[in-house]
């Protein structure tokens, strides 16, 4: 919709809301119609003229003279005035109800729903292939989406993060893994590709090393540990480090009466 607004209170000889509206739709006719970007050609919109500054008696004269000629060109006409705010509320009225016509007589703009559907990963498994290192020695590499991807979230220089990691591949039960495939303590453990792998060497956990510990039927690998100290050991330790404290304590106590030791009373 286009809103002609003409001055009628204009001093300009030659000039008068006819001759105006005229120059302002031969301006327009030289626009290119933008049709092809989806609106409606200038050529095609409503048009309604605005008669300004009804306020001004001799405009008001001017504005009553015109209106029947502007109406015969099938054209809506209000007279108004800004400054007295005059004419004003049927004006917004007639846009309104002119703009409500123009929304109702287009179709409804029916988009598209685009919707996204992410391939999954399939992240629930993994596998343990047992493999030679160039040395000889047997390796065993993780594969799996989800150990490799805790792996590159892990910051190694945080012990508190490798413990995390170590406990999460536990639960995993990527150690119970490695046990069946045959790895032992100290054993090369890559998990990740081949370009892009981290190489541990493997310190079974306690819930996992339980397996370590077992031997034949009736056997216990713990009770062939010689290094544990037995109860009478413990106690000749126990006293060895009372007599050397003593021996300190004694110590201390001769360099003080020697007068090596400086007290609050010799400084004063």
């Amino acid at each position: 919709m286009l809103v002609h607004v003409i001055d009628c209170a204009t001093l300009e000889s030659g000039r008068d809301p006819l001759t105006d509206l005229d120059v302002i739709e031969r301006e327009l006719a030289l626009y290119v119609p933008d049709a092809d970007l989806g609106g409606r050609p200038l050529g095609e919109r409503t048009r309604i003229i605005v008669l300004n500054k009804s306020d001004v008696p001799e405009a008001l004269e001017l504005a009553e003279l015109v209106r029947p000629d502007l109406q015969a060109r099938g054209l809506e006409v209000h007279i108004v005035s800004a400054v007295a705010r005059t004419g004003l509320r049927e004006l917004s009225f007639s846009l309104a109800r002119h703009v409500r016509a123009a929304r109702d007589a287009v179709e409804p703009i029916s988009r598209p729903r685009i919707v996204l559907r992410p391939k999954a990963v399939d992240d629930s498994g993994f596998v343990v292939r047992r493999e030679n290192m160039p040395d000889g020695q047997p390796a065993y590499r993780v594969v799996g989406e989800r150990p490799t991807r805790w792996v590159r979230q892990t910051d190694f220089t945080n012990d508190e993060a490798v413990g995390y990691l170590a406990d999460r591949l536990q639960r995993l039960g990527v150690e119970d893994q490695l046990l069946k495939a045959g790895a032992v303590a100290g054993d090369t453990v890559l998990i990740g590709d081949a370009d892009n792998a981290v190489v541990f060497d493997w310190q079974p956990t306690l819930s996992s090393g339980a397996e370590l510990l077992s031997g034949p039927r009736g056997t216990d690998l713990r009770l062939d540990d010689h290094s544990r100290l037995s109860r009478g050991e413990k106690r000749e330790r126990m006293r060895d480090r009372y007599a050397a404290r003593a021996e300190t304590q004694s110590e201390l106590d001769a360099e003080r009466r020697s007068g090596h030791w400086a007290t609050a009373a010799d400084e004063e």
